[in-house]
C-alpha cells in the first residue's frame, strides 16, 4: 500500500498529485479501472490476444 507522508506547510493537493504518482507507478489505478465494470470472459480472451499481438510485434 502506497503512503505518503504531508509535511506541515505542505498543501494537501501536492500530496494528493504524489500520491496519484505512485499509485500510476504501481498500476493500481489502471487495475481499479479495469475491475469497474464486469469484462464478459469472451471479451478477456480478445483483450489479451490483441496485447500479446501488439507485444510480438514490437520485437
Amino acid at each position: 500500500m502506497p503512503k505518503v507522508q504531508v509535511t506541515e506547510n505542505e498543501p494537501l493537493e501536492k500530496a494528493l498529485k504524489r500520491l496519484k504518482k505512485k499509485l500510476e507507478r504501481e498500476g493500481i489505478l489502471k487495475l481499479l479501472k479495469q475491475r469497474k465494470h464486469y469484462e464478459k470472459p469472451s471479451e478477456k480472451r480478445r483483450r489479451k490476444i490483441r496485447t500479446s499481438k501488439s507485444k510480438r510485434k514490437r520485437f
